[in-house]
C-alpha cells in the first residue's frame, strides 16, 4: 500500500509545473521610523484630512560574490502634511513621516541571466508588499492618526522607469 502512495506521489510531481528558481529565506524589517514632527499640537489643530504623499522604491544586493544569495529592499516613505488653507496654497505643517525598509534575503538558484533582474526588482517585491502595507497600516493607525493603506503597486512599470532612469534612450530619430 506504501508502493502505491510513493508512486502517485511521483507521478503528481511529473504533471506538476516546473518550481520558481526563488526560494525566500527570510523576511525582516530592516530599518522602521514614524514621526510626529508637530508633537501633540498637531491632534488639536488638524481640522481635515491631511495630504498623504507616498514615495517607494526598490533595491537589490548580492550578499556573496560566489553564492546567488541577495537581499532585497523594498522602501516606503509616507508623509502627511495639513492640507492648503486655500485651494493652490502652499500645503501646511508636516502632521507625520512614516518611513519603512523591508528586506528579504532570497536564493535565486537556476533561473536564466535575463531573468534574475526582473525576479529581483518584481517578483520579491511583490510578495513582500503584503508585509509592508500592514506594517504602514498599523503604524499610522498606532501613531493616532487613520491608516494609512497603500494601494497595489505595479511593479512591473516601477522597474521599468527605473530602467529607463539609468539606461535612456538616445534622442534622435529612429
Amino acid at each position: 500500500m506504501s508502493e502505491n502512495t510513493t508512486d502517485n506521489t511521483a507521478q503528481n510531481m511529473e504533471g506538476a509545473p516546473p518550481q520558481m528558481p526563488l526560494a525566500v529565506n527570510l523576511q525582516y524589517t530592516k530599518d522602521l521610523s514614524f514621526e510626529v514632527p508637530a508633537g501633540a499640537s498637531i491632534f488639536a489643530t488638524l481640522r481635515a484630512a491631511p495630504q498623504i504623499s507616498v514615495n517607494i522604491d526598490v533595491q537589490a544586493n548580492r550578499l556573496e560574490e560566489e553564492q546567488p544569495v541577495y537581499e532585497v529592499a523594498l522602501a516606503v516613505r509616507a508623509e502627511a502634511a495639513e492640507p492648503a488653507a486655500e485651494e493652490g496654497g502652499k500645503a501646511g505643517r508636516t502632521v507625520f513621516i512614516a518611513e519603512l525598509t523591508y528586506a528579504a534575503i532570497v536564493t535565486l538558484g537556476n533561473a536564466p541571466q535575463e531573468l534574475v533582474e526582473p525576479i529581483l526588482l518584481v517578483e520579491v517585491p511583490r510578495l513582500i508588499f503584503p508585509y509592508v502595507r500592514s506594517i504602514i497600516s498599523d503604524v499610522t493607525r498606532d501613531g493616532g492618526f487613520p491608516p494609512v493603506v497603500l494601494q497595489p503597486i505595479d511593479f512591473v512599470a516601477l522597474w521599468q522607469a527605473k530602467r529607463a532612469q539609468q539606461f535612456p534612450e538616445p534622442a534622435g530619430e529612429a
